[in-house]
């Protein structure tokens, strides 16, 4: 059976390796992507995966890809409003939310409304709004899966353990790029230092936040909603990255 999904963040590294599952697997229909400013990439994802429906945030950048993919049968919005048409295009049976910050909260608030799954990457959805969120799945009866490695990787521990009460959550981090630094070190550390991610492009906000451990205390408050625990319950345990 053909699964149909709406990826939003497409040309960030979540919706890249989306796509390159999508590549795989054959078996699952690209219904709308939508990403900020990437003309060239999202030109080349919509010659490739053939969406109805693509949505980028800035308007200018939105002319540009209309005149790129003129000679496409695909729709080009932009704004919050694109970004809302796709999180409820009405083909798509799961919606992966990777756009950075919390301008997702609303499209994913919108498509679970309009009874879609949920892949989740976006950590301000839950950190910010996390109250709403959670109760509304419930309500709408729809599927909230983290897509964060840390989160999947803690609800596939979960799944058939329904019965075993939840003590506590060990959340692994690698420590950052100056584990192990001495305070002398630290006052040395540059900007470009710290923008210099050993294995992801995350764009300058989350590489930063990743550099700090900022990402690590959002993750903390993510998986306290996902899973339904107390903030105490949720240790955080540093492991170098090698046994991680």
């Amino acid at each position: 059976m053909m699964k149909k999904i709406a990826i939003l963040g497409s040309t960030g590294s979540i919706g890249t390796q989306t796509l390159e599952v999508v590549r795989y697997n054959k078996d699952i229909q690209v219904t709308a992507l939508a990403a900020g400013s990437n003309v060239k990439l999202l030109e080349e994802q919509i010659r490739e995966f053939k969406p109805r429906l693509a949505c980028l945030w800035d308007e200018e950048k939105a002319k540009e890809l209309r005149a790129a993919v003129a000679d496409m049968d695909v729709k080009v919005a932009s704004g919050m409003e694109g970004l809302m048409e796709a999180a409820v295009s009405p083909e798509a049976d799961l919606v992966v939310t990777a756009v950075v910050g919390m301008i997702g909260i609303r499209p994913t608030i919108a498509a679970m409304e309009a009874g879609k799954d949920i892949a989740l990457a976006n950590k301000e959805t839950l950190v910010t709004a996390g109250h709403i969120i959670m109760p509304l799945a419930r309500e709408k009866g729809v599927k909230l899966l983290p897509v964060d490695s840390e989160h999947s990787a803690i609800f596939q521990c979960l799944q058939g353990a329904a019965s075993n009460p939840l003590h506590k959550i060990l959340l692994t981090a690698s420590g950052g790029p100056f584990r192990g630094f001495t305070r002398e070190q630290l006052e040395k550390v540059r900007l470009e230092d710290a923008l210099k991610h050993p294995n992801w492009s995350m764009g300058h906000k989350i590489t930063i936040d990743s550099s700090t451990m900022v990402n690590k205390g959002l993750e903390v408050m993510e998986a306290r909603w996902l899973f339904g625990v107390e903030m105490d319950q949720v240790q955080v345990v540093v492991q170098p990255a090698s046994i991680i």
